[in-house]
């Protein structure tokens, strides 16, 4: 999945990055509203959730998410702030803000906020993802086929949860590398082969739950 975080902190966007990274998310980071306005009406469709900072220089985060929402942009917008008093938190809410994270906050809240921001059933996010026998909880952070729960590293986990959002599609490296890594990856790089070729691992050899090489071009699973 990729998040949109938009916070102007430089220490703390970098702390959140990082962490959200190894829990196997893709992460964006904007550091002023102006940005995070362009962004997001741009390329809203790319994104899965944006973390989003009240206190930003350009536009602030209370207006940027009452735009978005007026725009019929529906994307989950969990806010981070420093403002605690109930009258901000019901101003943001009102807003149109799925939820608030008051700073500092302990970063296994974050995830678990994300967490139940991500399963909450949308039109373009469904509960679970099925691809052949192969079973992908977003929720859960589970993979199964046949029935039969595979172990899988965070990274792996958010590969084949994008190969998975996209049956049938073949992908090519840059777009697993833009989707699921970071955009600043060297394209020769052979990080997405490595870890395709783990995931076949850890697959085994079950057919209907197998990464399709396509010769020249990328990866897919089959519808």
């Amino acid at each position: 999945m990729r998040l949109l975080l938009v916070e102007d902190t430089a220490p703390l966007a970098e702390t959140i990055r990082r962490g959200l990274e190894k829990a196997g998310y893709a992460v964006d980071v904007l550091a002023d509203g102006l940005a995070a306005r362009a962004a997001v009406t741009a390329r809203h469709d790319e994104y899965d959730l944006i973390l989003l900072d009240v206190m930003l220089p350009g536009v602030d985060g209370f207006t940027l998410c009452h735009e978005w929402r007026e725009a019929g942009i529906t994307l989950p917008v969990l806010m981070l702030t420093a403002l605690d008093e109930t009258v901000d938190k019901v101003t943001g809410l009102d807003l149109g803000a799925d939820d608030y994270l008051v700073k500092p906050f302990d970063f296994e809240e974050l995830l678990a906020r994300l967490r139940t921001l991500l399963r909450r059933p949308v039109a373009m996010l469904p509960t679970t993802l099925t691809a052949g026998d192969l079973v992908l909880d977003p929720a859960l952070r589970e993979v199964r086929c046949r029935h039969e729960k595979i172990d899988v590293t965070a990274k792996e986990f958010a590969l084949l949860e994008f190969l998975m959002r996209h049956a049938g599609q073949t992908l090519t490296r840059d777009q697993i590398m833009t989707n699921v890594w970071d955009e600043e990856f060297d394209s020769f790089n052979n990080v997405v082969d490595v870890h395709v070729a783990n995931l076949r691992k850890k697959l085994g050899r079950r057919d209907a739950c197998s990464v399709e090489t396509v010769r020249g071009v990328g990866y897919r699973v089959r519808a």
